[in-house]
């Protein structure tokens, strides 16, 4: 009897499955120090102790990302070792902050399955819930991923396609607590544009770009424990259609967040993600670049100190993200746009 794990192929998911996810995790300043050597990232929320601490925080917390990388590698080893691709996200919920020092768990649930035509893949939709040590949740969301199937010829059961909410409800965005933004410092984090300042409609160049080098996504996904066969196995990939190892869509994540910076430098904390998609692959030696649009402003009931941000970011890649590449008259993705993320951040008004 084999000790490894071969990890689970489509075949072998249920509806209502539940997965406790191996091993918890105590997230460190080493964490958060290689995390910004990876994106870059400057939001002054996350990068000083005391510009955290004039907030009312009790010190400078996990960025929200790192949070989603660290739970998301947890369930790799029983949902995506297998996976084609990573396919999307929806009704994704930031709970309490997360701090140097907390350790973190995960848990899934399988809620919905649908095989494709070709019978060797289907797609696994998963409800993860990350947890700290005190059992508080501190993420929340829906994922999908098509999943290589062990023998194509294998029955499985009724194609079961969970319905999923359009977006996290404004209603639904809550501040962490004892934040307060009375005396936030927009000169010291960067930029002088606060919540009135942006319009529903208003598109974003972020002007910067950054390139993939091979080192800093294998750094990334062992970072993680983010094990999927597509990201590590330079010998398994060789075979497939691209012929290299594909980038994690978690990495153009936080490189399209990181240079959202540049015009969105108070957008301190990703509250939710509405929808994610990640459109077109991406391999070392591409340079990313991106552009966003705001979607939505809402007030929060009971804050007069801050306000939510929906936002539409796009990356693109080699190519300026100033001529805001999108979708073509079909309806498809442009080829250079890599990830179509919608989602609400806090800003301070």
């Amino acid at each position: 009897m084999t000790k490894t794990n071969p990890g689970n192929f489509f075949e072998d998911f249920r509806i209502g499955q539940e997965l406790v996810h191996a091993t918890p995790r105590t997230v460190t300043s080493g964490d958060v120090t290689l995390y910004t050597a990876l994106y870059g990232t400057r939001f002054a929320v996350q990068s000083s102790e005391a510009f955290a601490r004039s907030l009312g925080l009790p010190r400078a917390p996990v960025d929200d990302l790192l949070v989603f990388h660290i739970v998301f590698g947890k369930t790799v080893p029983d949902v995506s070792l297998n996976a084609v691709a990573n396919l999307g996200y929806a009704e994704c919920r930031f709970g309490v902050p997360v701090y140097p020092g907390d350790t973190l768990s995960a848990r899934s649930t399988v809620i919905g399955l649908r095989e494709n035509s070709n019978r060797e893949s289907g797609v696994v939709y998963v409800r993860s819930t990350g947890r700290n040590q005190h059992g508080d949740v501190v993420l929340d969301y829906v994922r999908w991923v098509m999943v290589r199937k062990r023998d194509s010829k294998a029955d499985v059961p009724p194609a079961v396609t969970p319905k999923l909410a359009p977006a996290v409800a404004a209603g639904e965005i809550v501040g962490p607590a004892g934040l307060t933004l009375a005396s936030y410092d927009a000169q010291l984090a960067g930029a002088t544009h606060r919540w009135g300042d942006y319009e529903p409609g208003e598109k974003i160049d972020h002007v910067d770009g950054m390139t993939i080098e091979e080192a800093e996504h294998m750094i990334a996904t062992r970072l993680y424990q983010n094990t999927a066969k597509v990201h590590f196995d330079q010998r398994l990939a060789a075979g497939s259609r691209f012929g290299r190892r594909l980038i994690y869509g978690g990495h153009i994540i936080s490189l399209a967040r990181a240079l959202s910076f540049n015009g969105l430098a108070n957008a301190f904390r990703v509250a939710a993600i509405n929808a994610g998609s990640h459109t077109n692959p991406t391999l070392a030696g591409d340079t990313i670049y991106a552009w966003s649009e705001v979607k939505e402003k809402a007030a929060l009931s009971g804050r007069s100190d801050m306000g939510a941000l929906r936002l539409r970011t796009v990356a693109v890649k080699n190519t300026p993200s100033s001529g805001f590449s999108d979708k073509g008259a079909d309806g498809k993705p442009d080829p250079s746009v890599v990830l179509d993320i919608d989602y609400w951040v806090l800003m301070p008004r």
